[in-house]
């Protein structure tokens, strides 16, 4: 029963807050429920009211997936250093970390669903039920590394969690190995899904090797942007610590992977235009245009530009320690690789088609709309993870606490059962 009291009272925990508090979740949940209401329209109309169509069949939505599939990855940026180099500084925000990434990975996964045509079907890649075809399909290979990574950062917090309520120490030999584990699922996730581009030998764009180390390189960068900005926040509107150490680290973290990650965008680049070959054409598409096409040019060149911007101050050491000039770079480089990795990779692998036609593609307002609903519903999942976590972590939520509590409300009624008059 006590694991039951721990998840009533920290249901109980998500549900208390000042009106600010209330405030923003209502924000949130009327966004979600906004774009929850316009993908009950796609649903009813098909897929036609996006912008897809059979020559570009991945759009805005894979887009979002590919880059939250790297932001989830990034929690191993703070399990590393808590767990393999005894930071305790890190230790303390470590659960945060993972409570962000069962909110990536759920995002992702609910991005997946909202490009299926058809939901209702999605039981047919249902082990057992349907047909998996693991390990010979890659889509399969997807689906076992991202719900194993959704249930491996939500048994680590659990269980710590459920220990701290109980007023217990965690048995570090007990989760240590699923620590580790965590750590290679968290590069495998994002591998997977460098490879689910790279394997289409019939879009050159995607069909390089070097794919899996770029969407590593640009989710070390963007993931530790977004904690620091997320940190940022909760050191300021709550009491819980937030050590000065761990935002300098993701910094510097984070400086070193745009540098990589801009290194390899460069790398393709010149790869591409230096040979001038037919391979190349997506290529052109995306940072020249092609045959007057070019929807996607002034996009990816602001990308490089916040990019670029966000390395030239993480790269000067006193910039990156001023908070002001740290959260303009976490912003460009957040958006810049959002830009980049998401529109930027997705799109152009489907310009021109194996024929050479040209179909270029716009998202319609109503996939705007139902991606802003799932950013929202992550903001609200990671925002109600976060706040029992910080209660649980400050001793405020306590099953000697409830105890305490049971025993005062039952009080009364044992007295009035024992003096009836």
């Amino acid at each position: 029963m006590s694991f039951v009291h721990f998840v009533v009272d920290a249901v109980r925990e998500m549900l208390r807050g000042s009106r600010a508090y209330w405030t923003w979740l209502g924000i949130l949940a009327a966004l979600f429920a906004f774009g929850a209401l316009n993908y009950f329209g796609q649903l009813r109309d098909g897929l036609v009211v996006t912008g897809m169509s059979d020559q570009v069949s991945w759009g805005f939505y894979i887009a979002n997936f590919a880059f939250l599939v790297g932001i989830a990855a990034a929690a191993v940026l703070l399990v590393i250093p808590a767990y393999i180099f005894h930071r305790k500084d890190v230790k303390s925000v470590v659960l945060l970390g993972e409570g962000m990434a069962v909110a990536a990975v759920i995002m992702a996964m609910l991005f997946v669903i909202v490009d299926i045509g058809r939901p209702d079907r999605a039981w047919h890649v249902i082990p057992f039920i349907g047909r998996f075809n693991f390990p010979s399909s890659l889509l399969a290979w997807d689906i076992v590394v991202l719900n194993g990574y959704l249930a491996l950062n939500l048994l680590i917090p659990t269980y710590v969690h459920f220990s701290h309520y109980r007023g217990r120490e965690p048995n570090l030999k007990l989760y240590f190995p699923v620590v580790v584990l965590a750590m290679f699922w968290a590069i495998s996730i994002h591998t997977v899904t460098a490879f689910l581009f790279s394997s289409n030998s019939a879009r050159p764009f995607w069909n390089v090797a070097l794919l899996g180390p770029r969407f590593i390189a640009s989710a070390f960068a963007s993931g530790p942007a977004l904690i620091i900005l997320t940190l940022q926040v909760i050191r300021r509107v709550t009491d819980y610590p937030v050590s000065q150490s761990v935002i300098e680290t993701l910094a510097l973290i984070m400086a070193v992977a745009m540098q990589i990650s801009l290194f390899f965008v460069g790398a393709e680049m010149f790869t591409d235009f230096y040979n001038d070959s037919r391979h190349a054409a997506s290529m052109h598409y995306l940072f020249l245009g092609l045959d007057g096409f070019a929807g996607l040019r002034p996009w990816i060149w602001l990308a490089i530009a916040l990019n670029l911007v966000a390395v030239a101050i993480l790269s000067i050491h006193p910039l990156r320690r001023k908070a002001l000039t740290l959260n303009i770079a976490c912003v460009c480089g957040f958006v810049g690789i959002w830009l980049e990795k998401g529109m930027g990779l997705v799109i152009p692998g489907f310009i021109p088609t194996p024929l050479g036609e040209i179909f270029e593609y716009v998202p319609t307002a109503q996939e705007f709309s139902i991606a802003i609903g799932i950013w929202a519903f992550g903001f609200l999942l990671f925002t109600l993870l976060a706040k029992a976590s910080i209660a649980i972590e400050l001793g405020k939520v306590r099953a000697s606490n409830a105890q305490r509590r049971d025993a005062m409300t039952s009080g009364p009624a044992v007295a009035a059962v024992a003096h009836p008059d």
